[in-house]
């Protein structure tokens, strides 16, 4: 992979920071609106080896989900929709990957949700590596994932509006924008 400043992403494994960090999601409401997202606590990383296939893995405690309405982030913690109780972390790992433009690619992933896996595309853009400061480079990531809430098992009985058309859309768009940090090599000697 290379940056649009030219610099390569190195073989190694980039760290994900979440300070500089986020996964974040939107879904259709009433069918006029966006109840929007995000996940405070997740890690993961992305491996570089020296010759094959990057590979990327994520874990995200669904419990840390953040609307800004504490009244429904509780509700989205309970067994209809994240059943954070009985499943506490969602999961990502690529199983695959495929260059769609210079410093674009598509992801494949298989995406574990409520002990639910299915495979979707994950569509990233590699944002280039920066020096850092002083804790190793730095690489950026843009992507995004279409799922849909039903094929995890998430709120299946969503209520018809009177007009027509579901409360809720089944379409969930999750977007990651991720910093990733690649240690200095440890000093020999």
């Amino acid at each position: 992979m290379t940056s649009s400043a030219g610099r390569d992403l190195t073989p190694g494994t980039w760290t994900i920071d979440p300070v500089h960090s986020s996964i974040t999601f939107s879904v259709r409401h009433l069918m006029v609106g966006k109840v929007r997202g995000r996940f405070g606590d997740f890690s993961g990383a992305i491996t570089v080896p020296e010759n094959g296939t990057p590979s990327m893995t994520a874990t995200i405690a669904v419990g840390s989900v953040d609307t800004g309405n504490p009244t429904r982030d509780e509700h989205l913690r309970a067994p209809d929709v994240f059943d954070a109780d009985e499943f506490p972390t969602a999961t990502l790992g690529s199983v695959d990957m495929h260059g769609t433009g210079q410093h674009d690619w598509v992801l494949i992933i298989d995406v574990t949700l409520r002990g639910i896996t299915k495979r979707l595309p994950l569509a990233v853009s590699f944002l280039g590596v920066s020096p850092g400061m002083g804790h190793g480079e730095v690489a950026g990531f843009e992507g995004e994932i279409k799922l849909k809430r039903s094929d995890f098992g998430v709120l299946t009985d969503t209520p018809v509006l009177a007009g027509g058309g579901p409360m809720l859309g089944d379409t969930v768009d999750v977007t990651v924008s991720l910093e990733a940090v690649k240690a200095p090599p440890a000093p020999t000697g």
